[in-house]
């Protein structure tokens, strides 16, 4: 484990050489293991962030660790002139756990949506259709193309001017979304939970009202799961607890429990879309990256992760309006299960701040939203010890606003 002096000089060399893009705590986290990180100090934390969702299955997940090491003594990269068995096997799994669809592999969440917009693009083409209506408070990445589907303006500030193809109109709006509709309208994209926008479901029927909208008017409907898929509401996907399927749908985050890996899916019926030449990826779907990806899908079918998380997202949410109840700094708790959001009164990142001060980690989602986004495999005794900290970090906080 790293000492003092390694913390230091490789703050220094991170100030001196690597772009400061991030707003990062100046905590050197070196180690992981299931719901919890220790920093270069020897100090444990639990880690209710998970990588900002990615890792699902914990740090560290035995069979994603044995998984890899296996695949990285035989094969790590082929390029994709070439087939891997690992590549197929994994499409297959994804295919099983959602809508017998057809998948594109690439590395991260913005490169699956981009793929989404040119499949949409691709699409439309031959009907003079490229429009993409998006909606507001939505985030889908950080590239050009996906900064202007990403309804937040504060990301897009300053690079300008946007490309053009995008509209906005509100969330859980099935009527702005209707007037929103023009003939070079060709797809739809939201996320069925907002993540950094707030942890925002869909309303139980919004969902179903814009598939009808979208096959009454021949538009694709185009689901952003990058955060809420791969299990974290308690579904393999967060739109299978709306009893609605999509055209196509992006993924990546804990699709390869941090392994960067990234995939869209598309209804079987639109496999002639995007054909040979038309899109590609030097890294999307390599031997290792796949290796992982089966391993977290063995562990939800076998491990009980999924019934975990939607029993383990009850009792946070409980514990969390609780916390509301006492000390009465929270206007909501919302989201799906261990996708929580709690929207606060007072400053979110003085909570995460007292929060990290005592060893719990914690995100924040837009300017007062407190994100909750555990390991899908923490306990109950986990959970406990980590609303015990919110709690006193909430006390502290609303004690300051007295």
């Amino acid at each position: 484990m790293s000492n003092t002096t390694d913390h230091d000089g490789t703050l220094d060399l991170q100030r001196r050489h690597v772009l400061a893009t991030y707003g990062a705590a100046e905590l050197m986290l070196v180690r992981g293991e299931g719901v919890r990180v220790w920093d270069s100090q020897g100090r444990c934390y639990l880690d209710f962030s998970a990588g900002i969702g990615v890792c699902n299955l914990g740090h560290c997940h035995p069979r994603v660790t044995a998984a890899l090491q296996a695949q990285a003594g035989k094969l790590v990269h082929v390029s994709n002139l070439f087939y891997n068995e690992n590549q197929p096997r994994l499409a297959a799994l994804i295919a099983r756990h959602s809508f017998g669809g057809r998948v594109f592999f690439c590395n991260s969440g913005a490169e699956a949506n981009e793929g989404l917009i040119k499949f949409a693009r691709k699409w439309g083409h031959d009907q003079g259709r490229y429009e993409i209506l998006c909606m507001q408070d939505s985030f889908h990445g950080r590239t050009l193309a996906t900064l202007a589907a990403t309804g937040r303006e504060k990301y897009r500030k300053g690079f300008s001017p946007d490309m053009p193809g995008f509209r906005f109109v509100p969330f859980n709006d099935l009527a702005a979304l209707e007037a929103a509709v023009r003939p070079e309208t060709a797809a739809v994209l939201l996320e069925p939970v907002q993540g950094e926008g707030g942890v925002i479901p869909a309303k139980a029927d919004y969902l179903k009202g814009v598939r009808d909208l979208c096959d009454r008017r021949n538009l694709l409907l185009l689901f952003d799961e990058v955060q809420c898929g791969m299990g974290r509401t308690g579904t393999c996907f967060a739109h299978q607890q709306y009893g609605v399927e999509p055209d196509g749908m992006s993924m990546a985050k804990a699709l390869g429990n941090g392994v960067p890996m990234g995939a869209f899916e598309v209804q079987a019926r639109y496999d002639q879309v995007l054909t040979a030449g038309t899109h590609a990826s030097t890294f999307g779907g390599t031997p290792l990256a796949c290796a992982a990806g089966i391993a977290v899908f063995e562990a939800f079918d076998q491990d009980g992760v999924l019934e975990n998380c939607r029993a383990m997202g009850r009792l946070l949410r409980e514990r969390l309006e609780g916390l509301g109840r006492k000390h009465g700094v929270v206007r909501e708790v919302r989201g799906l299960g261990l996708m929580i959001g709690a929207d606060l009164t007072v400053p979110v990142k003085d909570i995460l701040s007292r929060c990290r001060e005592r060893g719990l980690l914690v995100l924040s989602a837009g300017e007062t939203v407190l994100r909750l986004l555990p390991p899908l495999i923490v306990r109950p005794d986990e959970i406990a010890a980590a609303v015990d900290i919110i709690d006193a970090a909430m006390a502290e906080a609303a004690a300051a606003a007295r």
